[in-house]
């Protein structure tokens, strides 16, 4: 029978499946658990890709796509609530982001639970071209810290121009340092898959630069 009333309700509206949002709390809660089986991995499974003064970047074969889950740590300097802040979903984030080009809330659920759509700038002298995603955003509290985790949904239309992009099960754990608490170790887990003809190197180069970048712009903008 559910079948049959969801097949009505697209008819009655003329919605289509792509077009319907999902229901937050069970999402949530799938993504949370994802995320912290990610920080749980061991160490040995991990293999350096870039390392910088800011941050470390590791990656490891992703699970959920045939490309790689990177992960990437380094200390910054300021208490976890601002950095999150900057990091999620808001008013800051388009200010310092220079991969962001634009962002729009889509639906908001709760104050820490939202959709968005944003697009991102051409890389690598725009071999890769211009990406869209549409992103379910969650934000909870984490040991003394807090996790901010997204993942991309099949929702709305493609702006033109733009690859619709997808991001499989990502997210930032920002604790404080238990002996310099105005200091936080900030570890994100990414795994993007930006679709289209691309060279695999190309990619690979363009995550891991991304991912150091993403580290010396929020230092930047934390201390502006």
């Amino acid at each position: 029978m559910a079948p049959r009333r969801h097949i009505a309700r697209y008819e009655v509206t003329g919605r289509t499946p792509m077009d319907l949002l999902p229901d937050p709390a069970p999402l949530a809660t799938r993504l949370q658990n994802t995320l912290l089986r990610y920080h749980s991995i061991a160490d040995s499974e991990w293999r350096i890709a870039r390392k910088t003064k800011d941050a470390v970047v590791w990656r490891k074969p992703s699970e959920e796509f045939s490309g790689y889950l990177y992960k990437a740590q380094g200390v910054v300097e300021d208490i976890t609530n601002r950095i999150v802040d900057h990091i999620r979903p808001g008013p800051y984030r388009l200010d310092w982001d220079s991969l962001m080009t634009t962002m729009d809330i889509v639906e908001t659920f709760e104050e820490n639970c939202c959709v968005m759509r944003y697009t991102t700038a051409g890389q690598l002298w725009n071999i890769i071209a211009p990406r869209e995603f549409v992103d379910f955003s969650y934000t909870t509290s984490y040991e003394d810290g807090l996790l901010s985790c997204g993942v991309s949904l099949n929702y709305g239309e493609v702006r033109p121009n733009f690859v619709r992009g997808f991001n499989h099960p990502c997210g930032w754990f920002c604790v404080p340092l238990k002996d310099y608490p105005s200091h936080s170790l900030l570890t994100g887990y990414i795994q993007t898959e930006l679709r289209g003809m691309l060279p695999q190197s190309a990619v690979d180069t363009a995550m891991a630069s991304t991912l150091t970048n993403f580290y010396s712009d929020l230092k930047k903008a934390l201390k502006s």
